[in-house]
Formats: C-alpha cells, sequence, structure tokens
C-alpha cells in the first residue's frame, strides 16, 4: 500500500470517516407515479413513497418538460459539446436564460451546471473584484455560499441566524466608504424557516449594501408565477442579485443568477465554474425553460404543495412531535441525537414503506440532527395523514423526546421565527 494512503486510513481522519460513512438508498422514481418509487436495499428492491425529495412541485414527470427535452434530444443529441464560451452555447441557454431575467424582473441571467457553482461561481466573482469589499453573511448558509465567499477572498463578517440587529451592528461597524455585500437565504434548506427579507433590505438601503439572495428552496413554489418568497412580499426589486435552481421546484438540474446586466456579465467573464466547465446539454435546458413557462401559469402545484404542507405542520403539532419551522414546505423533525435519527429513518422504512433521509453532520451541527420531510405536490391527503401516523408510532417506538418533554416548541406555537 502507498506509504501516504497507510498514513491517511491509520490516521484520526479515518476515525473521524468511519463514524460519519453516508450509506446512498438507490432510488428508482417512477415517472407518472411519484411519490411512489423503487428502492434497492442490501440487495432487496421494494416500493417505497418518497418524502425527501426536494422535487418539491414534481415537475420531474411533467409532461411539458418531457416533451421538450424529447424534442432537444431528438434535434440536438445528449450533450453541449463545450464550455458556453467554447462551443457550448445552444439557443435554448439563451431562451432559458431570457425567460428566467424577465421572471425575477432583472435585466440579465446567467445559468449554471448547478446550484452549487452557481453561487460559488458568482460570489468569488461579486465579493471579490471590488476591492475591499466586505462581506456580510448568515451564520446558517449553505456551503456553496461559504465556498464562494472563502474563494473571493473578501472580508467576511457572519451575523447570527437571521437576526437583523447583529447584521446592523456589523454593518454600522464597517467602513462607511467600502463596498458592502449582503448575503442571505430566503428558505433555509435544513430548518425551513424564511428570512426577514424586508427587515434585511431595509438595512442594505440604509447602509447602501448590494444584496444577494439565494432563493433555491422558493423559487417555482412562492410568490407571482412562482418568483420567490422575495417578489411574494413584494420587494424583489429591493435585492440586487437572486440565486435560484432549476433541480428543485422546476424538476430538472442546474442553477442560476438573475440581476443587473453589469455584475452578470462580470459574473460571466471571470466565473471560473461557469468559464471552465460544459454547459448543460441543450435538451436539460429545454426542459427546464418548459418548465419554468408552465409554473409562471399554473397556480395548481404550488395551492396543493401549501395544503399540504398546512396539513403536515398540524397533525405533527397534534402528535406533539418538535419540528423546527412553521415557515415552508421543509418540515425539519428535531431529534438530536445520530444513531436515534438513522433508526427512525430504517424504521419508516421497513414497517412502513417511507422513505425520509435522516440528516446527520456535517449537514447539519452534531447534536442537531433531524428528519428532513419534505411534502410535496403530488402526495395525496390521505398519504400525508399516512405519514403523520406513521411518524407518531416511530416517535413513541423510539422514545424520541416531544416537543413538549423537551420545553421546546414550533414556531407556530411560539408565535416566532426559530434560529434553527
Amino acid at each position: 500500500m502507498n506509504v501516504h494512503l497507510a498514513s491517511y486510513l491509520s490516521g484520526t481522519t479515518a476515525g473521524d470517516l468511519a463514524g460519519s460513512k453516508r450509506e446512498f438508498l438507490e432510488i428508482g422514481r417512477r415517472s407518472g407515479d411519484y411519490p411512489m418509487a423503487t428502492a434497492r436495499r442490501d440487495g432487496v428492491d421494494s416500493e417505497v413513497s418518497v418524502w425527501c425529495s426536494n422535487d418539491y412541485l414534481g415537475m420531474g414527470q411533467n409532461s411539458q418538460a418531457i416533451a421538450a427535452m424529447h424534442a432537444a434530444i431528438d434535434t440536438h443529441g445528449v450533450g453541449s459539446g463545450g464550455s458556453r464560451n467554447i462551443g457550448g452555447t445552444n439557443h435554448y441557454h439563451v431562451l432559458l436564460e431570457n425567460e428566467l431575467a424577465d421572471l425575477h424582473g432583472k435585466e440579465s441571467a446567467l445559468l449554471f451546471t448547478s446550484g452549487y457553482t452557481a453561487n460559488e461561481g458568482s460570489l468569488s466573482v461579486l465579493a471579490g473584484l471590488p476591492e475591499d469589499t466586505v462581506v456580510f453573511s448568515d451564520a446558517k448558509n449553505h456551503a456553496s455560499i461559504i465556498d464562494g465567499l472563502r474563494h473571493s477572498g473578501a472580508k467576511k463578517h457572519i451575523f447570527r441566524h437571521n437576526d437583523v440587529a447583529h447584521l446592523e451592528e456589523l454593518i454600522a461597524a464597517a467602513p462607511a466608504d467600502c463596498p458592502k455585500l449582503i448575503v442571505v437565504e430566503s428558505v433555509y434548506s435544513m430548518s425551513g424557516n424564511v428570512a426577514p427579507l424586508a427587515e434585511i433590505a431595509d438595512i442594505a438601503d440604509k447602509y447602501g449594501a448590494t444584496t444577494f439572495i439565494d432563493e433555491v428552496h422558493a423559487v417555482g413554489m412562492y410568490g407571482p408565477q412562482g418568483a420567490g418568497i422575495a417578489a411574494r412580499e413584494g420587494i424583489a426589486d429591493r435585492f440586487t442579485v437572486v440565486m435560484g435552481t432549476l433541480a428543485k421546484g422546476y424538476g430538472t438540474v442546474g442553477g442560476y443568477i438573475a440581476g443587473p446586466a453589469a455584475l452578470v456579465d462580470a459574473v460571466r467573464t471571470y466565473s471560473r465554474s461557469f468559464v471552465f466547465t460544459t454547459s448543460p446539454p441543450p435538451a436539460v435546458a429545454a426542459a427546464a425553460l418548459a418548465s419554468v413557462q408552465y409554473l409562471r401559469s399554473s397556480e395548481t402545484e404550488r395551492e396543493a404543495l401549501a395544503s399540504n404542507t398546512r396539513l403536515l405542520h398540524s397533525l405533527l403539532i397534534e402528535a406533539d412531535i418538535p419540528f423546527v419551522s412553521t415557515d415552508s414546505h421543509i418540515v425539519a423533525a428535531f431529534v438530536g441525537e445520530d444513531e436515534l435519527c438513522k433508526r427512525a429513518s430504517r424504521l419508516l422504512f421497513e414497517q412502513h414503506g417511507i422513505y425520509v433521509q435522516s440528516i446527520n453532520a456535517p449537514s447539519v451541527p452534531a447534536g442537531e440532527e433531524i428528519l428532513r420531510i419534505a411534502p410535496s405536490a403530488v402526495h395525496e391527503q390521505k398519504d400525508v395523514e399516512t405519514f403523520a401516523d406513521a411518524l407518531h408510532g416511530i416517535w413513541k417506538e423510539l422514545e424520541i423526546p416531544t416537543a413538549s418533554a423537551r420545553e421546546w416548541a414550533t414556531s407556530a406555537l411560539r408565535g416566532a421565527r426559530t434560529a434553527g
């Protein structure tokens, strides 16, 4: 064995890896039959109902998106043929970027291969190019945001999650004449709570800060035509750059930013994760375009998601199952112990044919393990009721502390947002 490899495997890192090793469940989603899927575990196939997918609206099986992808494959094949700068810009990329810019009321948009690269690639430029930029980033921001800001080299201040008083304290202490950038998410991926966007916009206006909002878990699902939480609150124009994904509400894959043409052009020119990678296949862009256009005119899916979410919130509150926030469709049932969380996930699978992935460190801090539940637009009311009953049974079987036992309740019961 290679000496370096042997040293690595025998070191403390190997022990850390053993404790946090991730197991990936094979899932074969069935088009036309979501949320049902075939799952393979320990070499055995079984039918499961999926409750942790990020295809929140079921657009992965939308007939218009599927038809658009098939047509584009027939015309252009399965690959793009290059990076955007060298032979890889197809008309579908341009049409999709124009559609996204229009959706968000921005001058321009730029397509990335994923939401992760959209955040990392754009923030490394937007925070890094203006000399002496100071960034103010929410403590719960996604890893892609953290990486983008780190790669930018900009000075960064972290404010407590959704704590606008702390944000203002930090930004007021910064030099008055330095460029300032505030970076937040609208819906936070692990807790499901929503940022106080109007207050953040007020602080940005007061101190002359540029704003960058990640709406990954909101686009397609909230606001007029699915334009996101800021649009829902009527303040989309108060955020300079919006970042979104095509992989969740829109059911395909890819990420994007939309904003002023000058800023988007800077990212297009200097972002390494945009410039130095093959572009998304035209068929993916065509399907995403069809999905965005469909959800701009259909409220059916958003209404179904909202209805199922409200029902699940109420049933879990009734069952005294602690979850982090009622702000959104992401329902983070709080377990708080690594092995217990994994056992709950496995028992839901084995006893009820329900798949919910346990979320453990490093995705959440140790001691904050959750079952990240995602009711969708394609679940029926009876599905939600069956799921809540099953979860309640597992909670009792494993003696997981209830909300009242923890002297801890959901944001609905407290009447306030939780820090997650």
